[in-house]
């Protein structure tokens, strides 16, 4: 009985640090996406690039940051 109970407190604690971990990756990914989106979007309202946002930019953005925001703007430079 005791065995069982060690088993669910670890699972417990390995479900919890997965969990806390995702929500940290999750949290870097929203914010990274959100200050290149941000960077794109007010470059693109100021007329001074077009830049089309599809599924290849927007994970490049989310994944980069604001790197990511400037080597979507450089290519579509080219």
């Amino acid at each position: 009985m005791i065995e069982l109970l060690i088993l669910l407190f670890l699972l417990i604690a390995v479900g919890l640090v997965i969990i806390k971990l995702t929500l940290a990756v999750i949290k870097w990914l929203a914010i990274n996406t959100i200050t290149g989106l941000l960077i794109i979007g007010i470059l693109n309202f100021l007329g001074i690039i077009h830049v089309q946002l599809n599924l290849l930019n927007l994970l490049i953005v989310a994944i980069g940051g604001i790197p990511g925001a400037f080597i979507v703007i450089l290519l579509s430079l080219l």
